[in-house]
């Protein structure tokens, strides 16, 4: 692997640590200031900034405007959480040698890859805390503890084959493209009723 991509290892444990940091109260750690750790860090705090207001737009206690509210930022989140995905692409792809077009395409690109193992550590978190809830019995703690297990080896085996996409894209035998996400939901170019209009296709 090239000298600039970090591994998939170090990618999944800083974004458990920023995870547990920011829960704990704690500023955000920054990652390292090159163009791949920015993208990787702001896709993680899209994600953190997702878990929390999918949370709260589930609400029934609430005004439906909060829940609006809670919309409109989702979508705000899930754009930047996008964008990022696509940065982390162009900046991996920036660290390695061009690739061949007839070697085997990965249907999944490093940052897929990399969003993943950030909502992979967002539910292992969440999970974690339902393993000690005061408010829950026994047999809820026991099935947390069954998921979390599960979502662990989940995380494991996707850290693994971050690790070997990254290698072959290093020595050449794989490759992957990037692949642009065109929400259009939030461009008033392409979605009819931010533009006015009151149908669409």
């Amino acid at each position: 692997m090239t000298s600039e991509l970090p591994a998939a290892a170090a990618i999944a444990e800083y974004q458990v640590r920023a995870l547990a940091e920011v829960k704990r109260g704690q500023p955000w750690p920054s990652a390292s200031p090159t163009p791949l750790w920015r993208a990787i860090e702001d896709n993680h705090r899209s994600n953190v900034a997702l878990w929390d207001e999918e949370d709260q737009a589930r609400r029934r206690d609430v005004p439906d405007s909060v829940i609006a509210a809670c919309k409109r930022s989702i979508d705000g989140h899930n754009q930047r959480r996008n964008d990022a995905v696509e940065r982390i692409d162009e900046a991996v792809l920036a660290c390695l040698p061009p690739p061949v077009e007839t070697v085997p395409l990965h249907s999944e690109t490093a940052g897929a890859m990399i969003d993943r193992l950030s909502i992979l550590s967002l539910k292992m978190h969440h999970m974690a805390w339902q393993t000690e809830r005061p408010d829950r019995e026994a047999e809820h703690h026991a099935l947390s503890r069954a998921r979390l297990e599960r979502l662990r080896e989940q995380h494991a085996d996707l850290v693994a084959c971050l690790d070997e996409l990254l290698r072959g894209c290093a020595d050449g035998s794989r490759r992957f493209k990037i692949y642009r996400q065109f929400k259009m939901y939030n461009d008033a170019r392409f979605n009819p009723w931010l533009a006015g209009q009151t149908s669409g296709a």
